[in-house]
């Protein structure tokens, strides 16, 4: 039988401003039950144990997709040094994956008070250096604020992520629905972004994965 928890707290509110850092871990798992194991593992270890007060929330998401199923996980921070050393002493190796850490940079609300998303479509681009990572998402937020509101129906919002090394941007978009966000893949903003990071020296889109989030736990 397949276990449905009960999330321990709401979803995260991505643009909090306390929130100075960001860590961010993947799984590639075989299925989603597989992933429900994994991440039941890694939230029940964390819920056992006692968490560093700068640590804000904690939320784990299982991707959509027939195949290539993947978990991850997002964490909160008011402050960065204390997460790894937390991580690294719990008692669950899967827990303590060497996470990405970012930092966010820009948020674009389309539909704020709409809700908790439903939906979260993670888009993420390998990049050549901080330069290069602050030029496409000046590009792609000015596509997104630009473009008619009817073609990005059930988009609330868009929070850009760069990685403190400078090798990624990360997109958390947060949808209405997952039968929105399909429909939007369609569209014409979707592919002027898409020409915008393929056509940019120094820019590699990698593709996107879709989420719903299965637990959190908050401060």
């Amino acid at each position: 039988m397949t276990r449905t928890r009960t999330q321990q707290a709401a979803a995260p509110v991505i643009d909090r401003g306390d929130a100075h850092a960001v860590f961010m871990t993947y799984w590639h798992v075989a299925g989603q039950e597989q992933g429900r194991a994994v991440l039941d593992e890694i939230a029940d270890a964390w819920e056992e144990a006692s968490r560093p007060a700068d640590i804000l929330s904690f939320s784990c998401y299982l991707s959509t997709g027939s195949d290539d199923f993947t978990a991850m996980t997002y964490a909160q921070c008011a402050h960065p040094d204390g997460y790894r050393p937390f991580i690294r002493a719990l008692p669950t190796p899967a827990a303590r994956v060497e996470p990405v850490e970012y930092r966010l940079h820009r948020s674009v609300p389309l539909a704020p008070g709409t809700g908790p998303a439903a939906s979260v479509v993670i888009a993420s681009f390998d990049v050549d250096g901080r330069e290069r990572q602050e030029h496409i998402v000046s590009s792609v937020t000015e596509n997104i604020e630009k473009s008619p509101r009817t073609d990005q129906r059930g988009l609330i919002a868009s929070h850009f992520h760069l990685s403190v090394d400078g090798t990624r941007v990360i997109n958390f978009a947060e949808w209405t629905s997952d039968e929105e966000h399909i429909a939007f893949l369609e569209g014409a903003t979707r592919h002027r972004s898409l020409r915008l990071a393929t056509r940019t020296p120094g820019v590699r889109p990698i593709g996107f994965t879709r989420y719903h989030l299965y637990r959190a736990i908050g401060s």
